[in-house]
């Protein structure tokens, strides 16, 4: 059985197949699995705000590649980018594949080279549950505010225009310089 290594590039997956070796399978998530539903808000505020993921859409083939290597393999390593993304992209993949988290081999490098990826690799730790929490809660944020601006603006402006937590802090310094 051959150890799984999953990445979120299918670039960084070949590197790191060819460093690794013949006894590690290398695959790439291409990102983000499963998201907040893009039609609803998604958000359960009643709930303590508890977020309902679903797969992305045309993330199927790839969910159903990492589960089916996952049960042929003797380990998993969750090798996504070491920031709060990557951790959560992790945290959702392990979910996906039925990892508990306390069984989760969460594995990070700043580089992508031989020595980095083997020491990486001989010191896997859970996955960062903080790092987790971070990106939900700004993804969450993102979602009630970007919903909740964008129904004012088409109810006040114009159908189909957006406002989200990053664009109406830029929309409101760029309205105070224009004033001055």
């Amino acid at each position: 059985m051959a150890i799984l290594v999953i990445v979120e590039s299918p670039a960084k997956a070949n590197t790191i197949k060819g460093y690794l070796g013949s006894n590690y399978k290398v695959v790439a998530s291409k990102g983000h699995v499963r998201d907040l539903p893009k039609s609803t808000l998604g958000i359960d505020i009643d709930n303590n705000f508890e977020p309902h993921y679903i797969n992305i859409r045309g993330k199927g083939d790839v969910i159903k590649e990492l589960k089916s290597e996952a049960k042929l393999a003797s380990k998993v390593y969750l090798a996504t980018d070491p920031d709060r993304e990557g951790e959560a992209i992790s945290w959702h993949i392990a979910k996906q594949l039925d990892i508990p988290e306390s069984c989760a081999c969460r594995v990070t490098f700043n580089e992508i080279t031989k020595s980095a990826v083997k020491e990486s690799i001989k010191n896997p730790r859970k996955i960062n549950l903080d790092l987790v929490n971070s990106q939900q809660a700004r993804r969450i944020l993102d979602r009630i505010v970007g919903f909740k601006l964008s129904e004012v603006l088409w109810k006040n402006l114009k159908s189909g225009l957006s406002g989200g937590r990053v664009q109406s802090v830029a929309a409101r310094i760029i309205t105070e310089r224009e004033e001055e």
